[in-house]
């Protein structure tokens, strides 16, 4: 187990394999193990690293109001930690929109993007501005296992035993005041205006039965120059969970082209 710290937390993450460096982020709740398909794919020929975010899994989170600025400070902190200038970024929901702050807040460190799942706004639209607001009571008043429990099932679009242990683990490990915190950080993050920034290759993925994020994914492709979009048919929200081979395929043809000499021979 390897740890640093930032900004008052304790980080937690761990890496396999050499090569170029290739960071996950986890989406809320969750923690870096929700990326074990995708290491045992990559770490033959990449750098892998996951990590827990601040106050997900086994890093720490101080106390009072959480300022999502520090997700991607965090997450910059870990590159100068593993002394990497630069890294090939992939985040799932909270996690890629950590990702794709880190590369419009310090475009130098991103060599390329990969968003699974990813808002670029909390108040995209109608369903946003009345969705979140109700939603951040919920995770903030109901007793957690019953928010993880509710939570497990909607991730997941095929029956998947394992995938939704582990999903209902992860969930209901997170006190409800902390993550009550946490939540009412990651859903005031915005980036909607700064799209445009974004200067380093993109791939945007989404699963067909993702219900929560699939209304902005074709407004990101638009708004972000030369990005390219893949939909995963019959996968939802966690939808390297839904269909790791699909997620790894594509992530895989898109780092080969990012990294030549990375590439499956």
């Amino acid at each position: 187990m390897a740890t640093f710290e930032s900004g008052g937390a304790t980080i937690h993450y761990e890496e396999a394999g050499d090569g170029p460096a290739l960071v996950f982020t986890h989406g809320a709740a969750l923690d870096g193990r929700m990326w074990r398909e995708q290491v045992d794919r990559f770490a033959d020929r990449y750098r892998v690293v996951t990590w827990d975010v601040r106050g997900h899994g086994r890093s720490t989170l101080p106390d009072g109001p959480v300022d999502p600025a520090y997700y991607s400070a965090d997450l910059v902190a870990l590159l100068d930690r593993l002394g990497v200038r630069s890294a090939a970024l992939c985040g799932l929901s909270m996690g890629g929109h950590i990702s794709l702050r880190a590369a419009v807040r310090y475009p130098e460190r991103v060599a390329a993007l990969a968003l699974i799942g990813t808002p670029c706004s909390n108040s995209f639209n109608w369903f946003e501005r009345t969705c979140v607001p109700i939603n951040r009571w919920w995770m903030e008043h109901l007793p957690i296992k019953l928010s993880a429990r509710m939570m497990a099932g909607s991730l997941l679009a095929r029956p998947n035993a394992e995938a939704k242990a582990y999903l209902y683990e992860a969930m209901s490990s997170i006190p409800r005041e902390r993550f009550g915190r946490l939540w009412r950080a990651t859903t005031s993050m915005e980036s909607r205006d700064r799209l445009g920034e974004v200067a380093c290759p993109t791939l945007i993925m989404i699963g067909d039965k993702d219900n929560l994020t699939g209304r902005q994914q074709a407004f990101m492709r638009e708004r972000i120059a030369g990005s390219r979009m893949v939909v995963i048919p019959g996968a939802g929200h966690a939808t390297n969970l839904d269909d790791g081979a699909a997620v790894n395929a594509e992530l895989d043809a898109f780092l080969s082209a990012a990294y030549p000499g990375a590439a499956r021979a």
